[in-house]
């Protein structure tokens, strides 16, 4: 049903717009255009479209440009973020990728191919979350992993690069 002359937002999508209040993700690196299916901790569906203009084409590969598969990983973990919590977490927890099992590259992605993404939950546990991941383009297999997410409260992350430098 409308309101004020605006339709009723559907909760099972979200459009770019609604994905920047739940990804703290931007470009360059928010790789999710549209979730297409949403099931609240089950699984998410999504895409990606790529054009020449994705800065990382520029330089991988020049003359041949080719998505880099750990992007395609990273668009699958935005993906996996998203159902690990829920959609009220967002502002107060975070989900970060702390482990990649099972990744396959079966196929290249090249600009003007859409991304298609699926994430289903395969177990969670208090803080920590587990997800299967696939990503294919025109129904073709282009990746495939099962990624593993740390779950914690926003202000328990402490940004320290003296870890870098130990």
């Amino acid at each position: 049903m409308a309101r004020n002359g605006v339709p009723a937002r559907n909760p099972a999508t979200m459009d770019i717009l609604e994905l920047m209040t739940v990804l703290p993700h931007r470009y360059p690196f928010l790789l999710i255009d549209r979730i297409t299916s949403f099931e609240r901790h089950k699984r998410a569906a999504g895409y990606k479209n790529l054009t020449m203009n994705e800065q990382f084409f520029q330089g991988h590969f020049p003359g041949y440009p080719l998505m880099p598969g750990v992007l395609m990983i990273e668009a699958l973990a935005q993906l996996g973020g998203t159902i690990i919590l829920g959609p009220d977490d967002f502002r107060r927890r975070t989900a970060l990728l702390t482990g990649i099992d099972k990744a396959k590259f079966r196929r290249p992605v090249v600009p003007g191919d859409r991304l298609d993404m699926e994430t289903e939950l395969i177990r969670r546990r208090s803080g920590m979350g587990w997800v299967s991941a696939e990503a294919k383009v025109d129904g073709k297999l282009a990746c495939t992993a099962e990624l593993m997410f740390s779950v914690g409260a926003v202000a328990d992350f402490v940004w320290d690069a003296s870890v870098l430098h130990s």
